[in-house]
C-alpha cells in the first residue's frame, strides 16, 4: 500500500525448487494475509483521512476572513463545517417558504415550492398559505392530486395557515383553473344561455380581472352546518371523507424519544395519491437511520431544530440543517436520519407520492442478515451486533 491510498504490486515469494509451494492452499493462506494486510492498512488510512479534516476545521484551514452571510451561516452549521463522514458532490436537498416570493392580496397569502425551485424534488411540491377570518381561496382545480394540513387557527374568527401539497413537482399555482376563468372567458351569450338568465345579468362576471380573484376578503362567512347543509344539497353528504382528525389518533410508533403517527389509504382512504407521517422528536432524540422503497421522501418541518445527512449512492453523503419552513428531500430509497439538535421537539411531516407508507431501518437489515456477514462487512464484534435493536425503533433512544 503507498503512503497516497493506492494499492501497490504485491508478490506472494515461492522457494525456488519446490513446487509443493505453490499449492492453492499454501496460495491461499499467503493471498489471505496480503488480503488482511491490505484492509488493515485502508482501514487506517480512512481513520486518518477523517481525523486529518477534523484537526483542518479546528484551525487556519477553516478560516474565513472574505464576505459572509452570517444569518445564512448560523443557521446552517453543517454546511460551515460538515462532520468529516461527509464526502462528494450531491444536488442541494434543502430548500424554505422562508425564502420563497409571497403573493400578499386582500384576505391572505401564498408562497410556493415547485421543481423549478427545488430540482431535485420531483414528485411533489408544495404550496403555504395563510386565510384571514374571511379570506377566501377563490374555487378552483387542477390536474394533481392535493393533501391538506393546516398548521395554526381555524377558519374562523382569527383566520388560518395551512400546507398544501401536490403529487407533481411541476404543479404550479398560477397554472391552476379558477371559476372565474372558466366563467369569464366564455361568451356572453353562451353563458347566458347554458344558465338560461338574460346576457344583462351577467355583468358582473365580465367585471372579474382578467386573472381571477384567486384570493379576496369577505365577511366572515356563517357557521359550518350551514355551508355543509347548502354542499350537500338535495342529493345529501357524499360517503367520502376528505378530512381526517389526525392529533386525535394515538401514535403509530411511539418511545421515550417520541412518537410518529402514519396517515395513508388505510386509515384516510381517500388518501390514494400521498402518504405521510407526523413526526416528534424530543431533545437528544433521533428518527433512526432508515430507508423509503416505494417513494422520495418531501419534508416539511413545522417546528424546532434539526440536521439530517442523506447517503447518495457511491458513497457520497451530505449533511444539512433544518428548522421551521423549511422543506428537506430524500431521493427514494437513500439512507438518512433526521437528529433533533435544539433544546425544544422537533415536528415535521414526511410526504410521499404513494398510498401506503412503507420504510425499512437498517437494524431491520442487520439483524435479519447472518449475523457473520454483519460482522465481517462493518468489522464489528458479536457484543456490538447483540446490542442493535432487532425491531424497528423509530425513534431513538428507544
Amino acid at each position: 500500500m503507498s503512503d497516497k491510498g493506492k494499492v501497490s504490486e504485491v508478490l506472494i515469494p515461492i522457494p525456488v525448487g519446490r513446487p509443493e509451494a505453490c499449492d492453492r492452499r499454501r496460495f491461499i493462506a499467503g493471498a489471505s494475509a496480503v488480503l488482511a494486510a491490505v484492509a488493515l492498512s485502508s482501514r487506517q488510512a480512512a481513520a486518518q483521512d477523517i481525523q486529518k479534516v477534523t484537526e483542518a476545521q479546528h484551525g487556519q484551514s477553516a478560516s474565513d476572513p472574505g464576505p459572509e452571510n452570517e444569518l445564512l451561516r448560523q443557521a446552517s452549521p453543517d454546511s460551515l463545517l460538515p462532520p468529516p463522514t461527509d464526502q462528494g458532490e450531491v444536488p442541494s436537498f434543502w430548500n424554505s417558504f422562508s425564502v420563497q416570493h409571497r403573493r400578499v392580496q386582500p384576505g391572505g397569502w401564498s408562497r410556493q415550492v415547485t421543481v423549478a425551485d427545488f430540482p431535485v424534488s420531483k414528485d411533489i411540491a408544495g404550496v403555504n398559505m395563510r386565510l384571514t377570518a374571511g379570506g377566501i381561496r377563490e374555487l378552483h382545480w387542477h390536474d394533481a392530486g392535493e393533501w391538506a394540513v393546516m398548521l395554526t387557527g381555524a377558519v374562523a374568527p382569527d383566520g388560518c395557515e395551512f400546507l398544501l401539497v401536490f403529487d407533481d413537482g411541476k404543479f404550479s399555482e398560477g397554472n391552476t383553473t379558477l371559476i372565474s376563468d372558466w366563467a369569464r372567458h366564455t361568451p356572453r351569450e353562451v353563458l347566458a344561455k347554458n344558465w338560461g338568465v338574460p346576457e344583462s345579468a351577467l355583468d358582473g362576471v365580465y367585471s372579474v380581472p382578467a386573472e381571477g380573484h384567486y384570493i379576496f376578503q369577505q365577511p366572515v362567512p356563517p357557521p359550518l352546518a350551514e355551508d355543509q347543509a347548502a354542499a350537500a344539497g338535495w342529493k345529501g353528504a357524499s360517503a367520502v371523507a376528505f378530512s381526517f382528525p389526525m392529533h386525535q389518533m394515538p401514535p403509530t410508533f411511539r418511545t421515550k424519544s417520541g412518537e410518529v403517527r402514519i396517515i395513508d389509504s388505510q386509515n384516510f382512504p381517500v388518501s390514494t395519491p400521498i402518504a405521510a407521517a407526523h413526526v416528534i422528536v424530543k431533545p437528544g432524540g433521533m428518527r433512526e437511520l432508515h430507508w423509503h422503497q416505494n417513494a422520495e421522501e418531501w419534508q416539511y418541518y413545522i417546528k424546532g431544530q434539526g440536521r439530517m445527512t442523506v447517503f447518495f449512492n457511491g458513497g457520497k453523503a451530505r449533511t444539512a440543517d433544518f428548522a421551521a419552513g423549511d422543506l428537506g428531500l430524500v431521493p427514494r430509497t437513500f439512507g438518512h436520519y433526521i437528529e433533533n439538535t435544539g433544546s425544544t421537539y422537533l415536528v415535521f411531516l414526511e410526504i410521499f407520492k404513494a398510498n401506503r407508507y412503507m420504510d425499512l431501518t437498517l437494524s431491520e437489515w442487520m439483524r435479519n442478515t447472518p449475523p457473520e456477514l454483519i460482522m465481517e462487512h462493518l468489522r464489528i464484534n458479536q457484543e456490538t451486533l447483540d446490542a442493535i435493536p432487532k425491531n424497528k425503533a423509530v425513534i431513538v433512544p428507544v
